[in-house]
């Protein structure tokens, strides 16, 4: 048998070794700008054409590099900063591997001019795929000029897979808005296809938050400054009411080093727990300095993943420091006493009260527990059975039961649902019983609606049924392509950040198919002056919160499934309106719509709608 065991070439390593650095344009990116903070600079320049795939520059005026220097950057594994394994275990500076230049010059045209500050003269290198084609004298400024032109020109698959302009753009400002946060002493310019972008002075943290996240950050900005001999953290962290339903306005920095990890996460946003909601996200930039040698930055290729010595205590830090700051500066949870419309819309607050009930509740064990002097923790033992009889027998009289509904609600029959006509319920043969004029309706607990047919029980998932109705509503409606916009009395503005406000750009024609009015206004601000008709008041932002949110994490595909995902979300929030099923009328025309629905079964997320109890189960759980 012949030997089939080879060594790759040079070439075809160091494209594979590339693979592992430089997965699209931000890779380059953010090796490129890391350099040039190694190299002392104060003044940053990035320059982007087609998003990153024609152009890369980063212009820096940071130390340079004699010749020799200059040549050995490219080379694998060519580094400052280690001579040996110790120093692994004490870094400090961003790139340290000597594997950035040679992965990018594996995959693209590159072109670097560098000059020390005390030579006149510069060195100028030409270099493709890994090949020197040029290295000769040149007049520059003092620092170090780069170009990346044509990325991936000789992996066309990997060139093949990159993504629309616009994603890779907000991938390069994702980086770009990283490294700037965690230098804000440095001055950064970004432009693209000739646009500036940002335009950073030097300066401290909270001016750098403000030019590059937005000015509404500004007034919602808590300051975190907790220093002990493990651990020194800093930073700002946002209000409640900066909390955002959309992720991404979370940084952590370990010894100035962007990292992503879900258990440091998890420990802040307990702390926040019980001032925002469960699905917001609360806004940080924290910085935490550790001795390097209790953090292990050398696990992931683009040292974004760490290993801390001991995860625990710096959880325990962590939450302790945000705890602190809320505390410090007086955050807490507004109490609001007023009652919510949904709870104004309860029978118990609407309906009257007669003077029989009242006469009898006052009578009971539970309101004499609470009315008289200590009686409410005391619990008598004697003739407990009998109270809670008593209790059971007043909760009977005051239910709108099948006695005395005639004093509460109008007793009427309930119209033949949709299944009950058909006398088909997605393949079963439930027909109602011969002479009943429709099914009693139950609400359980506002949530649920329970209904009869022949063979047993359909258990009815309200919001989702809701959220099924208004998906094929709004769907009808794009497909007709006349969904009607409701104009806003009064406009509303809505900031985002640049990476956001990138990504709600592209979606504005998506946007106004399904009922919204927005215009850009400025940078990264919109004016929403219209909304699809039936959006509560106050969801606007909500909803487009949630679409930033889809866009910024969608999938290969998610181009095609947006259309899905923008109608989906709106019925998501159309759906939360409980008013609509609090009378049996409303509750009787929830059920008819939902199977009058192509598909009532799940929702557009694939959750279930409704559920079938047949008659043998229930009287399998009486036993």
């Amino acid at each position: 048998m012949p030997d089939v065991i080879q060594l790759l070439s040079d070439h075809i390593a160091n494209q594979i070794a590339a693979g592992e650095v430089i997965q699209r344009p931000a890779s380059a990116v953010k090796e490129l700008l890391e350099n040039a903070i190694d190299a002392g600079a104060t003044d940053i320049q990035l320059v982007i054409k087609d998003a990153g795939k024609e152009l890369l520059q980063v212009i820096d005026n940071g130390k340079g590099m004699t010749p020799t220097d200059a040549r050995m950057s490219f080379e694998r594994h060519a580094t400052s900063k280690i001579r040996d394994i110790n120093d692994l275990f004490s870094i400090r500076t961003m790139g340290f591997r000597g594997e950035a230049l040679a992965s990018v010059a594996a995959v693209a045209q590159v072109e670097m001019k560098t000059r020390q500050h005390d030579n006149e003269v510069g060195s100028r290198l030409v270099i493709e795929a890994t090949e020197v084609k040029t290295q000769e004298p040149c007049a520059t400024a003092p620092g170090t000029n780069i170009m990346v032109k044509n990325l991936f020109y000789n992996v066309p698959a990997r060139r093949h897979f990159l993504k629309s302009n616009t994603t890779e753009f907000r991938h390069i400002v994702d980086e770009f808005t990283r490294i700037a946060l965690a230098h804000p002493q440095i001055a950064f310019k970004l432009w693209h296809n000739g646009a500036e972008q940002f335009h950073l002075e030097a300066g401290n943290l909270k001016t750098r938050i403000k030019g590059l996240l937005g000015n509404s950050y500004e007034k919602n900005l808590v300051p975190v400054e907790e220093r002990t001999d493990m651990l020194n953290i800093s930073g700002f962290i946002g209000k409640p009411e900066a909390a955002t339903r959309t992720r991404g306005m979370q940084f952590f920095f370990i010894n100035n080093r962007f990292i992503r990890n879900a258990y440091l996460h998890h420990a802040l946003v307990q702390a926040y727990e019980g001032l925002i909601e469960k699905e917001s996200f609360p806004f940080y930039v924290l910085f935490l300095e550790v001795d390097p040698a209790r953090v292990d930055v050398n696990v992931h290729p683009t040292k974004q993943e760490v290993k801390f010595e001991d995860d625990r205590m710096m959880y325990a830090y962590l939450n302790a420091a945000v705890k602190h700051a809320l505390a410090k500066y007086n955050i807490a949870p507004s109490l609001d006493f007023t009652l919510s419309p949904e709870i104004q819309q309860l029978s118990s607050i609407q309906l009257p009260t007669t003077e029989k009930q009242k006469a009898d509740t006052e009578k009971g064990y539970l309101y004499n527990a609470f009315s008289n002097k200590n009686q409410a923790h005391f619990i008598e033992k004697k003739d407990a059975l009998k109270q809670w009889k008593d209790l059971y027998e007043i909760a009977n009289t005051v239910a709108p039961s099948q006695e005395n509904t005639e004093n509460l609600i109008p007793a009427h029959e309930v119209p033949h649902s949709h299944y009950a006509q058909t006398g088909n319920l997605h393949g079963t043969n439930d027909k109602a019983p011969a002479g009943n004029s429709g099914n009693s309706i139950i609400s359980v607990q506002g949530a649920m609606l329970v209904t009869t047919v022949k063979s047993g029980l359909v258990l009815v998932h309200i919001r989702r049924a809701q959220e099924r109705i208004w998906y094929e509503r709004l769907l009808g409606e794009w497909n007709n392509g006349n969904t009607p916009s409701q104009q806003l009395l009064f406009p509303i503005s809505y900031e985002l950040a640049p990476q956001d406000a990138i990504l709600l750009n592209d979606a504005l024609a998506d946007l106004a198919r399904i009922g919204f009015d927005i215009s850009p206004f400025g940078q990264n601000t919109f004016v929403v002056q219209g909304v699809p008709t039936g959006l509560p008041a106050g969801e606007e932002k909500n909803v487009l919160d949630e679409v930033v949110d889809q866009l910024k994490h969608e999938a290969p595909d998610a181009v095609a499934r947006r259309t899905d995902m923008l109608l989906a979300n709106m019925a998501r929030r159309l759906s939360r309106n409980t008013d609509a099923i609090q009378h049996t009328e409303g509750q009787q025309a929830l059920i008819d719509e939902l199977f009058a629905c192509s598909q009532p079964e799940y929702t557009p997320d694939g959750k279930k709608v409704f559920t079938m109890i047949k008659r043998e189960a229930l009287e399998g759980m009486l036993g």
